[in-house]
């Protein structure tokens, strides 16, 4: 089973381990989850009030660009019923759209 992405959009290391950790407080033991996406590309920011110019700001946090049809999450070991309902809960902690996608 595995949660696709249906839209584009970016994800931070922040809310792909928030999912994670929605996943895995619903299937408790017994399931193997494959997290699929990495954060490999630099945010930055320069700091409040501070003028233009300068040079460029410091890296604020990590993100991963999301195209859709990329695979977020993968599970195995577990019913379709509770692998709906976990990537559900996940579904709501990332602000793209995804479906629920099962191997034919």
């Amino acid at each position: 089973y595995a949660l696709k992405a249906t839209s584009r959009g970016q994800l931070t290391s922040r809310q792909i381990e928030a999912a994670r950790r929605a996943i895995t407080r619903k299937v408790k033991r017994g399931a193997k989850i494959w997290i699929r996406v990495f954060p490999d590309k630099p945010i930055t920011k320069k700091p409040l009030e501070v003028r233009q110019g300068k040079g460029k700001g410091n890296v604020e946090y990590w993100v991963c660009p999301i195209k859709p049809g990329k695979i977020l999450y993968e599970m195995e070991g577990v019913d379709e019923s509770l692998a709906k309902e976990a990537f559900r809960l996940a579904a709501s902690k990332i602000p793209v759209a995804t479906t629920f996608v099962k191997r034919v």
